[in-house]
């Protein structure tokens, strides 16, 4: 996401009050102001639990360019919070409401992934192009005609007749999604500057907290009582609401020196991702080995490659491969890959266990995320204090460790699972410490990796690429769930003893998985054994899940480890702390004379520093 570029001395200033806010040294702000200031804004509790890596940083690489009126700041941020919740809202609903989907409109497991796919794709390939866009055009005009592009695409999923129509609104989506997103963002870094925007960005996160803890809720509360097409009317009802108040409220900023529109980047990106999930979705179907997969998977790869090809000899870049150079930026990247990955395995697969396994209704199956959220806040407010103590790889590693131990409890329940406070709540606590441990210093160790110039553009990719985590999550999470499920109901159908009609009949039923249904005319007995053996073998199906999510999450602390570097800044007191931004000079002000001075290990260095590995 192409960003404007922030002058020297004003990213310096930027880099100096982080880090004062972040580590909490009153003593340098006494030092300067004679006396401890009651002004000093404290940190974001909020913010490390519910927003994706760098989404604060695609913000503060905003140029203040058109400051709103103080009349219109809190319209501002409603317009702002109202944009991005959109998006994030209507996952966290899908996510509850897709069982329902699948029961009322017959659709095939396979279907399903495709009405989250398509969403995800859409979104992750072109969300680049939407902050360009927006950049070049107006951020404004993007964020109004995202929204209403958004909103038509959410009425059209819920007066969806079929699971095709299903699909190409939530592509429609997916396009809102990618204009209103960078869009809704930027708008908060051009309206406001300074404390103001520090509060914007605080008002910001803790809206979206809220969302983030209501979303799923009320989605399953609809789902139950109306109808799983009333949930997707929350989205338009946003964007009625959102853009009166954007266009009435929001000052109208651009970036004069945004970049050319990378059109082949984006067609070969879209393109590439699209080939890879259609032949991993579609192998459920017709086989690793079938000439429409493999044909898929080649074109993907090619088109993919090209893309590389592309990016490395365009003028403006989509995504410029010299972010790359740095170790530290790739291994961060790598390491949002591999956790959102993990993160969305359970995300996605376990309203379906809850639902169709375990009979619980959409609305408990909301609410069991609620301690993931509460979790998740609670150590929020510690997680930067944790980043300055003990630097960003401890935190990144001990986050990826706690995941793959929170997917692993997950894999324990079985059909009969017991109690939730025994087998599902220990497994939402400790997934949400690790998420919430996980963004802050992702957040550092990408910004603090690449050249100041880039961070806009750096931010903008680390977001894409939690986008793309989540739609690579559910198309290769989807071949293991199938696979095991597969396999364990050929082996409890062969071991009950059942006819080969009955077994023929169950292999067509096994696209549905969990919502599978025993064969007409069998007797009671019989449809009773075959129900259990559905339900066992989805167990089986999630097991193998979440073991592989685990897999990722463990790889994530791997990459973590050998890849993320901590460097230490000496604190006013003269004792080294760890430093926040992982490979950029922070200028901490002298306390005898006030002068800036930008030292790592002992020696001068430049004002802006490069982690370039």
């Amino acid at each position: 996401m192409e960003m404007h570029i922030l002058n020297e001395s004003e990213l310096l200033r930027q880099h100096r009050d982080e880090l004062v806010r972040g580590l909490g040294h009153e003593r340098l702000t006494r030092q300067r102001r004679g006396k401890a200031s009651k002004k000093t804004l404290p940190e974001n509790p909020i913010m490390p639990a519910v927003l994706q890596a760098c989404d604060v940083g695609v913000i503060r690489s905003t140029r203040s360019s058109a400051p709103c009126r103080p009349i219109s700041r809190p319209w501002v941020i409603a317009a702002a919070s109202l944009g991005s919740g959109m998006a994030f809202l209507d996952s966290t609903v899908m996510n509850v409401a897709l069982p329902a989907v699948q029961a009322e409109l017959g659709a095939s497991a396979r279907e399903v992934q495709w009405s989250y796919g398509a969403f995800a794709l859409v979104l992750s390939a072109l969300i680049l192009v939407g902050g360009t866009l927006g950049d070049r055009f107006g951020r404004r005009r993007l964020f109004v005609l995202g929204a209403a592009i958004f909103g038509a695409g959410s009425l059209w999923c819920a007066l969806a007749p079929d699971p095709g129509q299903l699909v190409a609104a939530r592509a429609v989506q997916g396009v809102g999604g990618a204009l209103l997103v960078p869009a809704s963002l930027a708008i908060i870094g051009a309206s406001f500057e300074g404390k103001q925007r520090a509060k914007a960005i605080g008002a910001w996160g803790a809206l979206s907290g809220l969302a983030m803890a209501v979303g799923p809720v009320v989605g399953g509360w609809l789902v139950d009582e109306v109808s799983w097409r009333a949930a997707f009317l929350i989205t338009p009802a946003m964007a009625v609401v959102a853009i009166p108040i954007a266009l009435w409220h929001v000052q109208e900023s651009r970036d004069p020196e945004a970049h050319r529109l990378d059109l082949a980047g984006a067609i070969l990106a879209t393109s590439g991702l699209a080939g890879l999930v259609y032949a991993l979705i579609e192998s459920s179907a017709w086989g690793l080995g079938s000439p429409r997969v493999l044909a898929s998977l080649i074109l993907g790869v090619i088109a993919l490659s090209a893309f590389v090809f592309v990016e490395r000899r365009t003028k403006d870049p989509m995504v410029p491969p010299s972010l790359f150079h740095s170790r530290s930026f790739a291994g961060a990247n790598l390491v949002t890959l591999l956790f959102y990955m993990a993160l969305t395995g359970s995300l996605y697969f376990l309203p379906f266990l809850m639902i169709q396994v375990h009979g619980y209704s959409a609305f408990v199956a909301g609410s069991v995320f609620l301690p993931f959220v509460a979790m998740a806040l609670l150590i929020g407010r510690l997680s930067e204090r944790i980043c300055a103590s003990f630097g960003a790889k401890v935190p990144l590693i001990v986050a990826s460790l706690a995941l793959a131990v929170g997917l692993l409890l997950f894999s324990l329940p079985g059909a009969d699972h017991g109690s939730y406070w025994i087998s599902f709540f220990p497994a939402m606590i400790v997934q949400g410490f690790g998420m919430a441990l996980a963004i802050t210093p992702l957040t550092t160790v990408a910004l603090g990796s690449v050249e100041s110039e880039h961070s806009g553009l750096a931010s903008g990719v680390n977001n894409a690429v939690t986008r793309v985590a989540a739609l690579l999550a559910v198309a290769v999470l989807g071949v293991f769930v199938y696979g095991a499920f597969s396999a364990s109901l050929d082996a409890r159908l062969e071991g009950m003893g059942t006819s080969g009609d009955i077994r023929s009949a169950m292999e067509a039923a096994k696209a549905d998985l969990g919502a599978a249904q025993t064969p007409e005319g069998v007797d009671a007995r019989t449809e009773a054994r075959i129900e259990g053996a559905i339900d066992e073998s989805f167990v089986a199906g999630f097991r193998a899940v979440m073991l592989a999510s685990a897999g990722l999450a463990l790889a994530s602390a791997l990459v973590a480890a050998l890849v993320v570097r901590d460097k230490r800044v000496p604190s006013v007191s003269g004792d080294p702390i760890r430093r926040l931004d992982a490979g950029v000079e922070v200028p901490v002000p002298h306390p005898a004379s006030g002068k800036e001075e930008a030292t790592q290990e002992g020696r001068t260095a430049q004002p802006v520093g490069v982690d370039a590995d």
